[in-house]
């Protein structure tokens, strides 16, 4: 059984660090995994935290209102929220991660969610 806790969503497992953002993106060992309508970077770093930290990222060329932007957000954050526990847990090592939305069009809370279980399972898998 699970507890509580690992249900938040706390700021120390956000990416916010400027260096570790473009790290990940242009770093060599990035890898990325798709699930349409979202694309999943990440990168697998040395550290004793065994949390992951995420980014999501909606851009402003698939939708020009922040409302539905911040929407999209929020439905991908809450999807990680409650199927966190699927990412691997390895002594010493780390995920960082970042969410892109690649579509123009909303989506229901459920497909969302069904999107980042299946990245977060091949994540696990690799």
């Amino acid at each position: 059984m699970l507890d509580t806790a690992a249900f938040t969503l706390p700021k120390e497992e956000r990416v916010s660090s400027k260096r570790m953002i473009d790290e990940l993106f242009t770093g060599g060992n990035s890898r990325s995994l798709v699930a349409f309508p979202i694309r999943l970077v990440y990168k697998q770093i040395e550290k004793d935290d065994p949390q992951a930290q995420i980014l999501v990222s909606v851009s402003k060329r698939y939708f020009k209102r922040a409302v539905k932007r911040n929407r999209v957000k929020r439905q991908i954050r809450e999807a990680y929220r409650k199927n966190k526990h699927l990412l691997p847990k390895e002594q010493g090592k780390c995920f960082v991660m970042a969410f892109i939305w690649l579509d123009d069009h909303l989506r229901s809370s459920e497909v969302v969610e069904r999107k980042v279980v299946k990245l977060l399972q091949g994540l696990s898998e690799r």
